[in-house]
C-alpha cells in the first residue's frame, strides 16, 4: 500500500498553514535586505548571512522537528493503526518537516538577492554553497531532533534537550574547543582539533564555507586550526562526507527507534 505518497502531502499541507514558516521567511529576508544596504551586497554580505544561518537554522531545526513529533502523535497512533509501514509513516513525517523549513529558509535567503538583481553571476555563485549548506543543517537538526524527541516522551522535557543541543553545538562550542586546547598544552593539536571538529555539524558547515574564501579570517579557533590542513579539494571531500554522516547517522537512529518505539 502507498501511503507516502499522501501522507506526505498531508504534512507538507499542515506545515504550510503554519504562519511561523512567514515568519521565518520575513526574518531571513529582512536580515539580507538590511545587510545588502549596510554592507554593500559584497562578500562581507554572504560572511554575515554564513553567522546567521549557522546560528538560526539548527535552532528551527530542532524545535520545530521535537514539536511537529510530539503534536502529530495522534496522527501517529491514528495511522499505525492502519496497514501501514512505519518506516513509510517516518519517511512522510520526517519530510514533511524538513522540506518545508529548508524551503522557508532558501526563500528567506534569496528574496534580497532576487529583489537586488544580485542573484545571478558572482554574487549567486557566492550564496550557492551557503543554500546547501543551510539545507543540510536543516535536515542534520530536524534528524536529531525527531531522535530527541522519540527518546523523551515528555515535550517540554523533549524541547529543553533539543535546545541543549543547539545551546552547546551553536553557542558553547568554541570556548570548549579552547578549553581543550588550554589543557592540551605545547602538544601538537591539530589532529585532537580535526577530531574534535567533525563532532559538530555546525563548526563543519562553517569551516566548509568559509576555507579559501575571504571570510576566512573569520574562523573560530577550530577553524585556524584545520585550515591549513583540510584547506585543499581532498579536505573540502572530507567535510562533506563528514556532514553527510551527520545526517545519515543520526536519521538512521531516528528510524530505528521510531519503528521500535510502542505509541
Amino acid at each position: 500500500m502507498n501511503t507516502l505518497a499522501p501522507l506526505l502531502r498531508f504534512s507538507l499541507r499542515e506545515a504550510f498553514r503554519g504562519r511561523w514558516l512567514i515568519g521565518v521567511v520575513c526574518t531571513l529576508a529582512l536580515t539580507g535586505e538590511l545587510l545588502i544596504r549596510f554592507a554593500g551586497g559584497g562578500a562581507t554580505t554572504i560572511v554575515s548571512l554564513i553567522d546567521v544561518v549557522l546560528i538560526l537554522t539548527p535552532m528551527l531545526g530542532l524545535v520545530a522537528g521535537t514539536v511537529q513529533v510530539h503534536h502529530a502523535r495522534e496522527l501517529t497512533e491514528l495511522l499505525l493503526a492502519q496497514p501501514v509501514s512505519r518506516r513509510r509513516l517516518f519517511t512522510g513525517l520526517y519530510l514533511g518537516n524538513v522540506i518545508p523549513l529548508a524551503t522557508a529558509i532558501v526563500v528567506g535567503l534569496v528574496a534580497p538577492f532576487l529583489w537586488h538583481g544580485l542573484l545571478f553571476g558572482e554574487m549567486g555563485m557566492r550564496l550557492a554553497p551557503l543554500l546547501l549548506v543551510a539545507v543540510g543543517l536543516t535536515g542534520i537538526s530536524s534528524a536529531l531532533a525527531f531522535l530527541v524527541a522519540l527518546r523523551i516522551d515528555d515535550r517540554v522535557r523533549a524541547l529543553g534537550a533539543a535546545l541543549g543541543l543547539w545551546l552547546i553545538a551553536a553557542v558553547l562550542w568554541d570556548g570548549l574547543i579552547l578549553l581543550l586546547a588550554v589543557m592540551i598544552g605545547q602538544r601538537p593539536v591539530e589532529a585532537p582539533m580535526l577530531a574534535v571538529l567533525a563532532l559538530n555539524p555546525i563548526d563543519v558547515g562553517r569551516v566548509l564555507l568559509l576555507l579559501g574564501s575571504d571570510g576566512a579570517a573569520l574562523l573560530g579557533y577550530t577553524g585556524a586550526v584545520v585550515q591549513h590542513a583540510l584547506g585543499t579539494e581532498v579536505g573540502r571531500a572530507a567535510l562533506v562526507l563528514a556532514l553527510s554522516l551527520w545526517l545519515v547517522l543520526p536519521l538512521a537512529a531516528a528510524t530505528r527507534a521510531f519503528q521500535r518505539k510502542s505509541f
